[in-house]
């Protein structure tokens, strides 16, 4: 009984206390990406949401690694900067080594797997979902890691809400052999769905391409949309708006 009576009663407000993140803050949502004959192609909006408002529209979320290597994130954006500064590192001690050798798709994806999984078992997560695409031995690479470390490759990807709504149009579509302008179709056409469907997806988004000869990541643009569809008039009806 004395020893329990000696012992420190800690509360919330106790400065031994450690509150980790529960939950992501600001967020972005879907990263969409195909492989395609010779690549992958990789595509985003520009949208970080705080909460439900559309606070910053002009957020890169598809990021180059390398030259040969680019990242798309979905989820909590801080907790991507972070990622990415591991990233940096990483490659900064590989170069100093001069031997060289440059970090692959495949290292960076295994990498992001190992930090995700350490995350998780410390109860402090990264609340990301990570896309990388790149090559290795002249092959496409797309590999796949989320916040618990669940980690695979796949031949077509989406995070977020995509995983609902663009992962069936890439199944119908998607093929082997597609063509770099196919691709991009099928990207553009998965976005637009996500921009009527997903009320944090805009119609502002990027494209990355990543092949053997290298990497780019487009300038934003606007997605051009149709609103003139026959659903979304009533002209026969009495009342104001289309609903």
């Amino acid at each position: 009984m004395a020893a329990a009576a000696m012992a420190p009663k800690l509360s919330a407000s106790s400065s031994t206390a450690k509150e980790l993140t529960t939950h992501p803050i600001v967020t972005g949502s879907s990263v969409l990406a195909v492989k395609f004959a010779g690549g992958v192609m990789m595509a985003s909006d520009t949208l970080a949401s705080y909460g439900s408002m559309a606070r910053f529209p002009d957020v890169q979320r598809l990021r180059q690694v390398s030259d040969g290597v680019i990242i798309g994130a979905s989820g909590e954006m801080s907790d991507f900067d972070f990622a990415m500064r591991l990233l940096d590192e990483l490659r900064v001690e590989s170069e100093c080594a001069e031997d060289g050798a440059e970090l692959d798709a495949g290292e960076v994806h295994h990498y992001l797997t190992r930090v995700m999984y350490n995350r998780r078992n410390k109860f402090n997560p990264l609340w990301n979902q990570l896309v990388v695409a790149g090559t290795k031995d002249g092959k496409p690479v797309l590999g796949v890691v989320d916040q618990i470390g669940t980690a695979f490759e796949a031949d077509f990807t989406a995070t977020g809400f995509g995983k609902h709504m663009a992962v069936p149009q890439m199944r119908e579509h998607w093929r082997a052999d597609m063509t770099e302008g196919e691709a991009r179709e099928l990207l553009e056409g998965c976005m637009r769905v996500l921009f009527y469907r997903d009320c944090r997806t805009i119609n502002r988004m990027q494209i990355a391409k990543v092949t053997a000869t290298g990497s780019v990541v487009s300038p934003a643009y606007s997605l051009d949309t149709e609103w003139s569809l026959k659903s979304f008039k009533k002209e026969a009806s009495p009342e104001d708006g289309s609903w």
